[in-house]
């Protein structure tokens, strides 16, 4: 009897779901450093300031056993087609420590022959030896967050660097072998004009990295931005920044492939690439998140750990998880959406069935929906956004919050780095 065919006690029937359609999804390894020398005021990611010696050490050793208690899931023996290493501000952490890390990984799983490797770095916590240790570990994508090469917005921003350590942080970058670079910046800054944004984006595309993202800065809930909000600019203004921007990017070869994500040819975010298309990834660290699916039992399972630092190094290694659920059939359809709708390419109707183990007859009727709306075209079995569908991407994704369901948007993707 295969059991694929029949749902695992309590999850219902799945009378359409046809017998194999769930499938394995590939697996990424997301792994948390919560520590910045400076919190930033808009950001809502787990990351606390730097307070006195960092336990570079115990982090590590705690990470690995992290990474081995999620191993005792037997969904989890799969080989990693990638690693992304965020925060936080990864950068701190010197590079024996980092080797050490990559070491332990390697040591516990497999790693697919390509994995993509990545550390995210920010240009005021970065150094030309570090990153040639990071070289040397395995890292072979690092993602820096410019945010802007404006002095005056950069100190709007609260960050603690200034342009010329961008670009030295770049030209280290590039001198110690890692040519695979996501840049970020952002627009829509306090008080920035249209011609400032431009400006800002021709001189991060002069630096000619192999990926860059380019996303509107918003004031997130409980941060210092959305309490005392500065001035930034309004709806219409930041309409024409991002079109503006979408052109210039394309111009100079870069393609948009996600809602904020542009890449040269063959240089898109294979690990980002995985959430969008609702893959599977194990989260270590403190503010983890995870995502695993085990086709034998129908069961898609999110994990989120400890997110305290404190909370978390201090914890027995299986006391770690802050909370876990299975994803019920409203999940998997809302969640699906909330993911795939991000990529400008679509998906494959086929992709449905085996990410999320359901027919394609569970959202037929609101795909023929957004078809007839023009949010939504199909192209040879490729379901992709238009353009008004891009334009209203929040709009399209919430007509699959299709029924109750506690906490929807619990564990998605949003709350780790996509860079």
């Amino acid at each position: 009897m295969n059991p694929q065919c029949h749902p695992a006690s309590g999850s219902g029937p799945r009378p359409e779901a046809p017998c194999g359609a769930l499938q394995t999804p590939p697996l990424a390894l997301y792994i948390h450093t919560p520590w910045c020398l400076r919190k930033c005021p808009y950001c809502d990611f787990n990351s606390h300031v730097l307070a006195g010696a960092l336990p570079f050490a115990d982090y590590v050793a705690r990470l690995l056993a992290d990474l081995e208690q999620d191993l005792r899931n037997p969904a989890a023996d799969r080989p990693l087609s990638s690693i992304f290493i965020g925060g936080g501000t990864p950068s701190l952490f010197p590079g024996t420590d980092i080797q050490r890390l990559l070491d332990g990984v390697r040591s516990l799983m497999v790693l697919a022959a390509n994995c993509e490797i990545t550390l995210e770095a920010n240009p005021g916590a970065a150094d030309a030896a570090r990153f040639a240790a990071y070289r040397r570990a395995g890292v072979n994508r690092l993602s820096i967050g410019v945010q802007s090469l404006d002095a005056k917005m950069l100190a709007r921003l609260g960050r603690i660097h200034d342009p010329a350590a961008a670009r030295a942080a770049i030209g280290a970058a590039r001198a110690a072998g890692i040519d695979n670079l996501n840049l970020d910046l952002m627009f829509a800054l306090p008080d920035q004009t249209l011609a400032q944004a431009e400006a800002d984006l021709a001189a991060l595309i002069e630096l000619a990295p192999a990926h860059i993202s380019y996303y509107q800065l918003t004031l997130e809930p409980d941060t210092p931005f959305h309490r005392a909000p500065p001035p930034v600019p309004d709806g219409d203004l930041v309409a024409e920044m991002a079109v503006a921007g979408r052109a210039r990017l394309s111009r100079a070869g870069y393609a948009q492939y996600e809602v904020s994500a542009y890449a040269g040819r063959g240089r898109q975010c294979r690990h980002n690439l995985n959430y969008w298309r609702f893959g599977d990834y194990l989260g270590i660290g403190a503010g983890a998140h995870g995502k695993l699916t085990d086709p034998g039992s129908w069961v898609i399972r999110r994990v989120e750990k400890h997110p305290w630092p404190a909370a978390y190094l201090a914890a027995p290694p299986d006391a770690v998880l802050a909370g876990a659920r299975d994803l019920s059939d409203a999940d998997r359809v809302f969640e699906f959406a909330l993911n795939a709708f991000r990529l400008t390419a679509g998906f494959e109707r086929e992709l449905f069935a085996a990410m999320t183990g359901l027919p394609w007859s569970r959202i037929e009727p609101l795909m023929a929906a957004a078809l007839a709306d023009g949010l939504l075209s199909e192209i040879r079995d490729r379901i992709l956004p238009t353009k008004l569908g891009r334009a209203f991407t929040d709009d399209l994704v919430m007509r699959f919050l299709v029924e109750d369901s506690p906490d929807q948007r619990r564990g998605t993707v949003a709350g780790q780095h996509a860079g």
